[in-house]
Protein backbone atom coordinates (compact mmCIF):
# COMPACT_ATOMS: atom_id res chain seq x y z
CA UNK A 1 0.00 0.00 0.00
CA UNK A 2 1.25 3.49 -0.54
CA UNK A 3 0.76 6.63 0.87
CA UNK A 4 2.17 10.31 1.88
CA UNK A 5 5.67 11.41 3.24
CA UNK A 6 6.36 14.85 4.68
CA UNK A 7 9.18 15.81 6.36
CA UNK A 8 9.27 17.06 10.02
CA UNK A 9 12.76 18.73 11.01
CA UNK A 10 14.86 15.90 9.88
CA UNK A 11 12.57 12.87 9.94
CA UNK A 12 10.36 12.17 7.13
CA UNK A 13 6.77 10.56 8.24
CA UNK A 14 4.66 8.50 6.34
CA UNK A 15 1.10 7.84 5.96
CA UNK A 16 -0.54 5.23 4.08
CA UNK A 17 -3.48 6.01 2.39
CA UNK A 18 -5.58 4.40 4.79
CA UNK A 19 -4.53 6.52 7.62
CA UNK A 20 -5.29 9.92 5.29
CA UNK A 21 -8.91 8.29 4.55
CA UNK A 22 -9.58 8.40 8.68
CA UNK A 23 -9.19 12.13 8.64
CA UNK A 24 -12.62 12.41 6.35
CA UNK A 25 -15.96 10.85 7.06
CA UNK A 26 -17.79 9.35 4.02
CA UNK A 27 -21.08 10.58 6.09
CA UNK A 28 -20.74 14.08 4.91
CA UNK A 29 -20.31 12.93 1.25
CA UNK A 30 -23.87 13.44 -0.65
CA UNK A 31 -24.60 9.13 -1.26
CA UNK A 32 -25.51 10.32 -4.84
CA UNK A 33 -21.93 11.33 -5.67
CA UNK A 34 -19.77 9.02 -3.44
CA UNK A 35 -18.13 6.90 -6.20
CA UNK A 36 -16.39 9.03 -8.78
CA UNK A 37 -14.77 8.57 -12.13
CA UNK A 38 -12.17 10.01 -12.98
CA UNK A 39 -10.28 9.85 -16.23
CA UNK A 40 -6.62 11.54 -16.79
CA UNK A 41 -3.83 10.62 -15.18
CA UNK A 42 -1.32 13.33 -15.90
CA UNK A 43 0.63 16.23 -14.39
CA UNK A 44 -2.74 17.62 -13.12
CA UNK A 45 -5.22 14.85 -12.77
CA UNK A 46 -3.15 12.11 -10.72
CA UNK A 47 -2.96 14.84 -8.10
CA UNK A 48 -6.78 15.78 -8.36
CA UNK A 49 -7.70 12.41 -7.97
CA UNK A 50 -5.57 11.82 -4.86
CA UNK A 51 -6.91 14.19 -3.21
CA UNK A 52 -10.77 12.87 -4.08
CA UNK A 53 -9.40 9.52 -2.49
CA UNK A 54 -8.43 11.70 0.39
CA UNK A 55 -11.79 13.43 0.84
CA UNK A 56 -13.37 9.97 1.08
CA UNK A 57 -14.92 9.54 -1.87
CA UNK A 58 -14.97 6.05 -4.22
CA UNK A 59 -12.79 6.78 -7.03
CA UNK A 60 -11.82 4.88 -9.96
CA UNK A 61 -9.35 6.07 -12.60
CA UNK A 62 -9.22 5.09 -16.01
CA UNK A 63 -6.25 6.57 -18.23
CA UNK A 64 -4.64 5.00 -21.62
CA UNK A 65 -0.90 5.21 -19.99
CA UNK A 66 -0.80 1.55 -18.08
CA UNK A 67 1.92 2.61 -16.09
CA UNK A 68 0.04 5.94 -14.76
CA UNK A 69 -3.08 3.45 -13.57
CA UNK A 70 -0.54 0.89 -11.70
CA UNK A 71 0.40 3.45 -9.41
CA UNK A 72 -2.79 3.94 -8.93
CA UNK A 73 -3.86 -0.28 -8.75
CA UNK A 74 -1.21 -0.39 -6.15
CA UNK A 75 -2.60 1.43 -4.01
CA UNK A 76 -5.46 -0.43 -3.84
CA UNK A 77 -7.42 2.53 -6.48
CA UNK A 78 -9.90 0.54 -8.93
CA UNK A 79 -8.58 1.25 -12.43
CA UNK A 80 -10.90 0.19 -15.55
CA UNK A 81 -9.68 -0.51 -18.66
CA UNK A 82 -12.02 2.20 -20.80
CA UNK A 83 -14.17 5.14 -20.45
CA UNK A 84 -17.30 2.91 -20.88
CA UNK A 85 -16.18 0.64 -18.20
CA UNK A 86 -15.60 3.30 -15.63
CA UNK A 87 -18.56 4.93 -16.30
CA UNK A 88 -20.76 1.65 -15.79
CA UNK A 89 -19.76 2.06 -11.84
CA UNK A 90 -19.70 5.96 -11.47
CA UNK A 91 -21.98 8.14 -10.17
CA UNK A 92 -19.92 11.32 -10.99
CA UNK A 93 -17.35 11.53 -14.23
CA UNK A 94 -14.74 13.98 -14.01
CA UNK A 95 -11.95 14.06 -17.21
CA UNK A 96 -8.49 15.83 -16.96
CA UNK A 97 -7.40 15.73 -20.77
CA UNK A 98 -4.58 17.57 -23.20
CA UNK A 99 -6.87 18.58 -25.95
CA UNK A 100 -10.09 18.84 -27.59
CA UNK A 101 -9.53 15.89 -29.50
CA UNK A 102 -8.84 13.73 -26.30
CA UNK A 103 -12.32 14.88 -24.70
CA UNK A 104 -14.24 14.56 -27.87
CA UNK A 105 -12.83 10.43 -28.24
CA UNK A 106 -13.37 10.22 -24.58
CA UNK A 107 -17.19 11.24 -24.66
CA UNK A 108 -17.34 10.04 -27.85
CA UNK A 109 -14.96 7.44 -29.85
CA UNK A 110 -15.00 3.44 -29.36
CA UNK A 111 -16.04 2.30 -25.81
CA UNK A 112 -16.14 6.08 -24.50
CA UNK A 113 -18.60 7.39 -21.99
CA UNK A 114 -21.22 7.90 -24.78
CA UNK A 115 -21.00 4.36 -25.90
CA UNK A 116 -24.24 2.66 -24.87
CA UNK A 117 -26.55 3.84 -27.17
CA UNK A 118 -27.40 7.18 -25.30
CA UNK A 119 -28.34 5.64 -22.29
CA UNK A 120 -25.83 6.41 -19.38
CA UNK A 121 -25.37 5.75 -15.46
CA UNK A 122 -23.97 8.22 -14.38
CA UNK A 123 -26.00 11.74 -13.71
CA UNK A 124 -23.24 14.01 -13.66
CA UNK A 125 -20.17 14.88 -15.87
CA UNK A 126 -17.43 17.49 -15.03
CA UNK A 127 -14.84 18.55 -17.69
CA UNK A 128 -12.20 20.07 -16.79
CA UNK A 129 -9.82 19.88 -19.16
CA UNK A 130 -8.52 23.27 -21.06
CA UNK A 131 -10.21 23.24 -24.33
CA UNK A 132 -12.52 25.51 -26.79
CA UNK A 133 -15.70 26.69 -25.73
CA UNK A 134 -17.50 25.21 -29.17
CA UNK A 135 -16.10 22.05 -27.69
CA UNK A 136 -17.10 22.31 -24.48
CA UNK A 137 -20.72 23.21 -25.85
CA UNK A 138 -21.14 20.26 -28.05
CA UNK A 139 -19.78 17.25 -25.39
CA UNK A 140 -23.02 19.47 -23.10
CA UNK A 141 -25.34 18.89 -26.26
CA UNK A 142 -24.13 15.26 -26.51
CA UNK A 143 -24.94 14.95 -22.95
CA UNK A 144 -28.20 16.42 -22.65
CA UNK A 145 -29.49 14.21 -25.61
CA UNK A 146 -28.69 10.92 -23.22
CA UNK A 147 -30.81 9.43 -20.85
CA UNK A 148 -30.12 7.76 -17.19
CA UNK A 149 -30.06 3.95 -17.48
CA UNK A 150 -31.80 3.63 -13.93
CA UNK A 151 -34.24 6.71 -12.57
CA UNK A 152 -32.47 8.10 -9.44
CA UNK A 153 -34.97 9.69 -7.25
CA UNK A 154 -32.68 12.73 -6.53
CA UNK A 155 -31.84 13.75 -10.28
CA UNK A 156 -34.37 14.93 -12.52
CA UNK A 157 -31.93 15.31 -15.06
CA UNK A 158 -28.42 14.70 -16.45
CA UNK A 159 -26.07 17.28 -15.90
CA UNK A 160 -22.57 18.59 -17.09
CA UNK A 161 -20.21 21.28 -16.25
CA UNK A 162 -17.08 22.82 -17.92
CA UNK A 163 -14.56 23.45 -15.27
CA UNK A 164 -11.05 23.91 -16.10
CA UNK A 165 -8.70 25.37 -13.69
CA UNK A 166 -5.90 27.55 -12.71
CA UNK A 167 -3.29 27.03 -10.10
CA UNK A 168 -0.91 24.65 -12.54
CA UNK A 169 0.37 21.72 -10.87
CA UNK A 170 1.18 23.17 -7.21
CA UNK A 171 -1.85 23.74 -6.81
CA UNK A 172 -3.60 20.51 -7.81
CA UNK A 173 -1.03 18.59 -5.01
CA UNK A 174 -2.00 20.78 -2.30
CA UNK A 175 -5.89 20.94 -3.60
CA UNK A 176 -5.65 24.58 -3.79
CA UNK A 177 -7.17 24.77 -7.48
CA UNK A 178 -9.52 27.84 -8.64
CA UNK A 179 -12.20 26.12 -10.63
CA UNK A 180 -14.14 28.14 -13.61
CA UNK A 181 -17.10 26.61 -14.29
CA UNK A 182 -19.78 26.87 -17.17
CA UNK A 183 -22.99 25.26 -17.31
CA UNK A 184 -26.41 25.21 -15.59
CA UNK A 185 -26.17 26.95 -12.30
CA UNK A 186 -28.14 23.96 -10.87
CA UNK A 187 -25.14 21.50 -11.52
CA UNK A 188 -22.55 23.59 -10.32
CA UNK A 189 -24.29 24.08 -6.47
CA UNK A 190 -24.94 20.33 -6.52
CA UNK A 191 -20.90 20.02 -7.91
CA UNK A 192 -19.58 22.11 -5.46
CA UNK A 193 -18.57 19.88 -2.58
CA UNK A 194 -16.87 17.59 -5.31
CA UNK A 195 -15.02 20.61 -7.15
CA UNK A 196 -13.47 21.72 -2.85
CA UNK A 197 -12.00 18.40 -2.26
CA UNK A 198 -9.86 19.12 -5.35
CA UNK A 199 -9.96 23.36 -5.03
CA UNK A 200 -10.24 26.10 -2.67
CA UNK A 201 -11.95 29.24 -5.17
CA UNK A 202 -14.84 28.01 -7.64
CA UNK A 203 -15.99 30.87 -9.87
CA UNK A 204 -19.60 30.32 -11.69
CA UNK A 205 -19.48 31.98 -15.01
CA UNK A 206 -22.52 31.45 -17.21
CA UNK A 207 -23.83 28.93 -19.27
CA UNK A 208 -22.29 25.94 -20.99
CA UNK A 209 -18.26 26.99 -22.69
CA UNK A 210 -18.31 29.44 -20.60
CA UNK A 211 -15.91 28.19 -17.98
CA UNK A 212 -13.88 27.18 -20.64
CA UNK A 213 -13.88 30.19 -22.12
CA UNK A 214 -12.83 32.52 -19.14
CA UNK A 215 -9.89 29.82 -18.78
CA UNK A 216 -8.09 30.91 -22.24
CA UNK A 217 -8.73 34.20 -21.60
CA UNK A 218 -6.88 33.76 -18.41
CA UNK A 219 -4.36 31.29 -20.48
CA UNK A 220 -3.83 34.12 -22.74
CA UNK A 221 -3.16 36.75 -19.89
CA UNK A 222 -0.62 34.59 -18.14
CA UNK A 223 1.18 33.66 -20.78
CA UNK A 224 1.47 37.29 -22.45
CA UNK A 225 2.92 38.31 -18.53
CA UNK A 226 5.20 34.94 -18.34
CA UNK A 227 6.67 35.91 -21.88
CA UNK A 228 7.80 39.73 -20.30
CA UNK A 229 8.97 38.23 -17.21
CA UNK A 230 10.87 35.94 -19.33
CA UNK A 231 12.49 38.60 -21.19
CA UNK A 232 12.99 41.03 -18.66
CA UNK A 233 15.01 38.44 -16.60
CA UNK A 234 17.13 37.59 -19.75
CA UNK A 235 17.66 41.05 -20.72
CA UNK A 236 18.81 41.91 -16.66
CA UNK A 237 20.90 38.81 -16.55
CA UNK A 238 22.76 39.51 -19.83
CA UNK A 239 23.46 43.31 -18.44
CA UNK A 240 24.87 41.76 -15.12
CA UNK A 241 21.91 41.71 -12.90
CA UNK A 242 21.44 38.85 -10.59
CA UNK A 243 18.10 36.96 -11.31
CA UNK A 244 17.60 36.95 -7.51
CA UNK A 245 17.71 40.43 -7.35
CA UNK A 246 15.85 41.18 -10.53
CA UNK A 247 13.16 38.79 -8.70
CA UNK A 248 12.84 41.37 -5.50
CA UNK A 249 12.75 44.65 -7.30
CA UNK A 250 9.94 43.02 -9.42
CA UNK A 251 7.89 41.87 -6.36
CA UNK A 252 7.94 44.63 -4.53
CA UNK A 253 6.96 46.85 -8.23
CA UNK A 254 4.98 47.43 -11.17
CA UNK A 255 6.08 44.40 -12.72
CA UNK A 256 4.83 42.01 -9.59
CA UNK A 257 2.57 39.15 -11.48
CA UNK A 258 2.00 35.15 -10.65
CA UNK A 259 4.30 34.78 -13.27
CA UNK A 260 6.91 36.62 -10.86
CA UNK A 261 6.09 35.98 -7.60
CA UNK A 262 4.07 33.01 -7.71
CA UNK A 263 5.33 30.71 -11.08
CA UNK A 264 9.20 32.04 -11.80
CA UNK A 265 10.80 31.40 -14.79
CA UNK A 266 14.33 30.96 -13.77
CA UNK A 267 16.17 28.17 -12.01
CA UNK A 268 17.17 28.02 -8.32
CA UNK A 269 14.97 31.18 -7.47
CA UNK A 270 11.70 29.71 -5.95
CA UNK A 271 11.38 25.95 -4.87
CA UNK A 272 8.64 23.76 -5.97
CA UNK A 273 8.29 25.33 -9.46
CA UNK A 274 8.99 23.38 -13.11
CA UNK A 275 12.07 25.60 -13.68
CA UNK A 276 13.40 24.31 -10.52
CA UNK A 277 13.13 21.04 -11.53
CA UNK A 278 14.35 21.34 -15.37
CA UNK A 279 11.42 22.80 -16.45
CA UNK A 280 9.59 19.08 -15.98
CA UNK A 281 5.69 19.25 -14.86
CA UNK A 282 5.00 22.56 -16.42
CA UNK A 283 2.08 23.64 -19.24
CA UNK A 284 3.43 23.08 -22.32
CA UNK A 285 3.78 25.61 -24.99
CA UNK A 286 1.71 23.22 -27.12
CA UNK A 287 -1.56 23.37 -25.35
CA UNK A 288 -1.24 27.11 -24.38
CA UNK A 289 -1.39 28.15 -28.09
Amino acid sequence: MGGVAWRVGSKVQRWGWENCLRGFSSAAIPSQMESVGFIGLGNMGAHMARNLVMAGYKVSVHDINESAMKKFSDDGIPTKQSPLELSKSSDVIITMLPSSAHVLDVYNGRNGLLGDGGRVGPWLYIDSSTVDPQTSRKISMDILRCNLKEKKGYVKKLMILDAPVSGGVPAAEAGTLTFMVGGLEEAYLAAKPILLAMGKKLIYCGGAGNGSAAKICNNMAMAISMLGVSEAFALGQNLGIKASTLSNIFNCSSARCWSSDTYNPVPGIMAGVPSSRNYDGGFTSKLMV
